[in-house]
């Protein structure tokens, strides 16, 4: 399963991360534009089984498939970062 997802993209003077994540409140660098449901646990820390809860710029929440892999689009500003969270 691939879902698209919306990251803050840093300024494009072609230095630093493509992409910066927000994990659990912490925000994650990152160059590519996919990320799997097992990277955001292991970026965060925790152990896949736990889950991942994706969390919109709605405050939605929707749990990831193990085996998902999201696809990341720069966001429009502050506010539009894309979260992740450890499931229940």
């Amino acid at each position: 399963m691939q879902t698209v997802t919306e990251a803050d993209k840093p300024a494009k003077d072609g230095k630093g991360p493509k992409y910066i994540l927000n994990i659990e409140g912490n925000e994650v660098p990152w160059d590519r534009d996919t990320i799997t449901t097992k990277e955001i646990a292991n970026l965060g820390g925790w152990d896949i089984s736990q889950g991942v809860i994706e969390v919109d710029q709605d405050n939605n929440e929707r749990t990831l498939t193990a085996d998902e892999t999201v696809t990341i689009k720069p966001g429009q500003g502050f506010g539009k970062k894309h979260k992740w969270k450890r499931g229940s």
